[in-house]
């Protein structure tokens, strides 16, 4: 009786013991799935790094559909934009358009002048901003409050309030249809968005510390010398960031331009307005060819705008490591 009971009790213990090591094993297993398609942490695992896959895929495609769509029209044939079976690729890839595009916009002479009007003003807002930033983050001045607010006033108007009463000085002052019109204006930090480069600066030299300064002032450094010695190359960051987004605004400009230059100046941005009549003259626009595009001439604007955007592009492709270095050290992330 003795005997059998002990066997029983072993062979019951046993079970048990298997059946808790399966329970284990499954569970450990579990978990091994578990942390394998969603991590340690929620973006860890393959299934959270798929979603995250596929939301970037998603949005990245919404940003580029349109330079697809602008390349793929380009190329194509009259045919081929007439044909609603062609959607993206064309039959035959037709160069012709980006030669239409280069004449129409008259692009070598377009270019210099948009090149002309964006290197300068966003070298000189740089210059000129990086200074009053300085000045309304350090120096302590009577008005100081007063003039920032200011400041801030001029960022909240539309431009369009003010395009009347500038037009008017500028005539007096005989700049109208010449460059001067940007030049002068970015020059003493008010060119296009300079308030805001300005508040850009401010933060930034708000962030570092001022026994920099102190250190200096010991040594005998005048308020100059410690812009231009210290604080500047500190704030290589924020140059950068500063230039490029002015240069993509006074590139892309079009209402400012529109008002203030006439023929003998013309940018890209008006160029491009004026493509219809350079490549056929008084022709008219069919506007009943889908939407209002003419097969005739929608070809050839793809091709110009195509051809408007392709600096900027190749300009932020050499510099974005840099740039977003310097959006995360300038606080514009926060």
């Amino acid at each position: 009786m003795k005997s059998g009971g002990f066997t029983a009790k072993a062979t019951a213990a046993i079970s048990r013991f298997k059946r808790d090591s399966e329970q284990a094993l499954g569970s450990r297993r579990a978990q091994q799935v578990k942390k394998m398609l969603l991590g340690q942490h929620t973006n860890d695992g393959w299934l959270a790094k798929i979603i995250i896959l596929l939301l970037l895929a998603v949005i990245g495609f919404l940003y580029l559909q349109p330079v697809f769509y602008m390349v793929s029209t380009m190329l194509k044939t009259v045919s081929d934009l007439i044909d609603p079976v062609v959607q993206w690729i064309p039959r035959t890839v037709n160069w012709q358009n980006l030669s239409d595009a280069w004449r129409g916009l008259r692009y070598p002479e377009a270019f210099t002048n948009t090149l002309t009007i964006a290197l300068v003003c966003s070298a000189a807002q740089v210059c000129s901003c990086a200074v009053t930033g300085y000045a309304l983050a350090r120096l302590k001045f009577p008005g100081r409050n007063l003039a920032f607010f200011l400041i801030i006033v001029t960022f909240l108007i539309p431009p369009q309030i003010t395009m009347i009463p500038l037009y008017a000085i500028y005539g007096k002052l005989g700049w109208l249809n010449t460059p001067f019109v940007f030049f002068i204006p970015a020059i003493f930090a008010q060119g296009l968005r300079g308030a805001l480069f300005i508040i850009i600066f401010r933060q930034f030299f708000l962030t570092q510390p001022k026994a920099l300064e102190e250190a200096a002032k010991i040594d005998g450094a005048s308020s100059f010398r410690l812009f231009f010695r210290i604080m500047l190359p500190l704030a290589r960051s924020a140059c950068l960031v500063v230039f490029l987004f002015s240069f993509i605004w006074y590139w892309n400009m079009y209402y400012e331009p529109s008002m203030f230059l006439g023929k003998d100046f013309l940018p890209l941005s008006l160029r491009l307005n004026l493509l219809q009549e350079e490549l056929m003259g008084n022709t008219q626009i069919n506007f009943n060819a889908g939407f209002g595009k003419d097969p005739i001439s929608e070809g050839p604007k793809m091709a110009a705008a195509f051809l408007i955007i392709m600096p900027p592009l190749i300009v932020y492709m050499i510099t974005q490591r840099w740039f977003t270095e310097g959006i995360e050290r300038t606080g514009l992330v926060e």
